[in-house]
C-alpha cells in the first residue's frame, strides 16, 4: 500500500509543492480531528483539503484556457532571406599527404 501512495503522491508533490503541502497538511488535521474526536478540527481540516483541491483545480482550468487562446509563436521567418548554400561533396576534398 506504501508503494502505490508514494507512486502517487511523489509526482504530484514535485510538481506542485505549494498546494500539495495544504492538501497533506488539511488531511492530517481531518485525520487528528477523527481520532481525537474533534470535530472542529476535522471540518476545518476537510474544508482546507476542499479549498486547496479547489483552487488547484482552477489554476488548471485558467492554464487550459490561457493556451488554447494563444497563437503558435514562430521564431523564424517564413522564407529565409540568405541564399542558399553551396552543398558540400566528399569528391572534391584532397586528403592529407
Amino acid at each position: 500500500m506504501n508503494g502505490l501512495w508514494i507512486r502517487f503522491l511523489k509526482p504530484a508533490y514535485r510538481k506542485e509543492p505549494i498546494s500539495s503541502f495544504v492538501v497533506i497538511v488539511g488531511m492530517v488535521d481531518a485525520s487528528i480531528g477523527t481520532f481525537g474526536e474533534r470535530w472542529s478540527l476535522l471540518a476545518f481540516g476537510l474544508g482546507t483539503v476542499g479549498v486547496a483541491l479547489a483552487l488547484r483545480w482552477w489554476q488548471i482550468q485558467q492554464r487550459e484556457a490561457q493556451l488554447t487562446e494563444q497563437p503558435a509563436k514562430y521564431f523564424l521567418p517564413s522564407q529565409s532571406s540568405r541564399p542558399t548554400l553551396p552543398m558540400l561533396s566528399a569528391a572534391k576534398r584532397h586528403p592529407p599527404k
